[in-house]
């Protein structure tokens, strides 16, 4: 027979899915991947679980041999980096995935971050396109991450993207994200330099990471 031990051992389980594997499927399910505009991001219809340090999950029923491998299926072995000078989430570089594009259109958000202020990665009227982003999750699990991607024009912002992004253990590999196909605008007002503010954050509010870049979009991709 199950105890009530075994059953508060089930609902941790159930807790541990929802933060890793299974969080991440049922938002798709729903089709939550879709970028909205929202201020409060109400449209996700999303309550935060109560969250658990990667420590505390790895900690639950440490003598269950069978619960620890399942776990570690999940969850790794520990952290991939203790330095707590870095940070939790990496991101490694995006990408605007075009395939009218004449080369690839990729930066690195962790890097110089002066120098990136200052490049400008031009598209085309018209095309469509995807955003890429690749990232890494170095210590604790993160929970409901979203990429945010604010433009501005001369000054003024001009439009706001949410994206749910999904929950992630600590693991070695990088993770990959990719946005829905979008079309860029076209037309002769639209044309000209946009200023982007994107960053990462999640259910407890963390701004992980911020960086700033221009996209300039014209009538063809050698004017």
């Amino acid at each position: 027979m199950l105890g009530l031990d075994v059953c508060e051992l089930g609902g941790q389980i159930l807790e541990l899915l929802w933060l890793t594997v299974c969080y991440k499927d049922i938002i798709a399910d729903k089709e939550v991947e879709k970028y909205i505009h929202e201020e409060d991001e109400t449209g996700l219809n999303y309550q935060p679980p109560v969250q658990k340090s990667l420590q505390e999950i790895q900690n639950l029923d440490k003598d269950d041999e069978s619960l620890n491998k399942y776990k570690q299926t999940l969850l790794g072995t520990g952290p991939v980096v203790a330095d707590l000078s870095v940070p939790n989430i990496q991101v490694t570089r995006l990408t605007l995935v075009c395939d009218q594009a004449l080369g690839p259109i990729t930066m690195n958000p962790s890097g110089d971050q002066e120098a990136l202020k200052k490049q400008y990665f031009t598209i085309k009227e018209g095309v469509e396109y995807r955003v890429k982003i690749h990232f890494k999750v170095n210590r604790e699990i993160v929970s409901g991450l979203r990429y945010v991607h604010l433009t501005y024009r001369k000054g003024v912002q001009v439009d706001k993207a949410v994206y749910m992004v999904g929950s992630y253990a600590p693991w070695e590999e990088e993770h990959e994200f990719l946005t829905p196909i979008e079309e860029a605008p076209k037309g002769m007002l639209i044309r000209g330099t946009y200023h982007i503010k994107s960053y990462f954050t999640d259910d407890d509010k963390t701004k992980h990471l911020l960086w700033e870049w221009n996209l300039q979009i014209k009538k063809d991709w050698d004017e």
